[in-house]
C-alpha cells in the first residue's frame, strides 16, 4: 500500500487552478476539466463531478468544501519570497511564525476554505528536529 495524494474537492476547477498556478506557482501536468493533477503530484477535482462519482449523486449544498478539518502542506526554498507573493491575494490565518519545532511557515485558505500552510524545507532525520510531530 502507498498513499499517493489528497484531492481536495473544489466548487470552481477554473478558478482553483488558476489559484495554484499563479498564487503557488505549480505547474499542470495534466488537466481533465473537472480533474486537475500538477507536476508536484497535488491535485484538484470538481467537487460535484467527484459527488456523482463517489457517491452516486450530487449533494444540494453550498457549503465551502474547506471546512477547517485539513490542511494542504508545501514547502518553499524561500518562505519570505513566497509569503511576499501570496500574503496580498489571500485570507491569512496567520503571517510567518516558528513552530515549536524550529520550522517557519505561514497559513491561508485557498478559494474554497482549505487551510494551506507553506513551510521551508525540514530535514525530517536530523537530531535538530526530534520534536517534529
Amino acid at each position: 500500500m502507498q498513499f499517493i495524494n489528497p484531492i481536495p474537492f473544489v466548487r470552481d476547477i477554473s478558478r482553483s487552478k488558476e489559484f495554484y498556478q499563479k498564487r503557488l506557482g505549480l505547474k499542470v501536468r495534466e488537466d481533465f476539466g473537472n480533474f486537475v493533477l500538477f507536476e508536484s503530484g497535488f491535485a484538484i477535482h470538481e467537487g460535484r463531478s467527484l459527488e456523482q462519482t463517489v457517491w452516486g449523486k450530487e449533494f444540494a449544498t453550498e457549503e465551502p468544501y474547506g471546512r477547517r478539518n485539513l490542511l494542504l502542506y508545501f514547502e518553499h526554498d524561500d518562505v519570505d519570497a513566497a509569503f511576499e507573493a501570496i500574503a496580498p491575494h489571500v485570507e491569512l490565518i496567520h503571517p510567518i511564525e516558528r513552530q515549536a519545532w524550529g520550522q517557519r511557515v505561514f497559513r491561508f485558505y485557498d478559494p474554497d476554505g482549505h487551510a494551506v500552510e507553506i513551510g521551508e524545507p525540514q530535514d525530517l532525520g536530523s537530531p535538530d528536529n526530534s520534536q517534529q510531530p
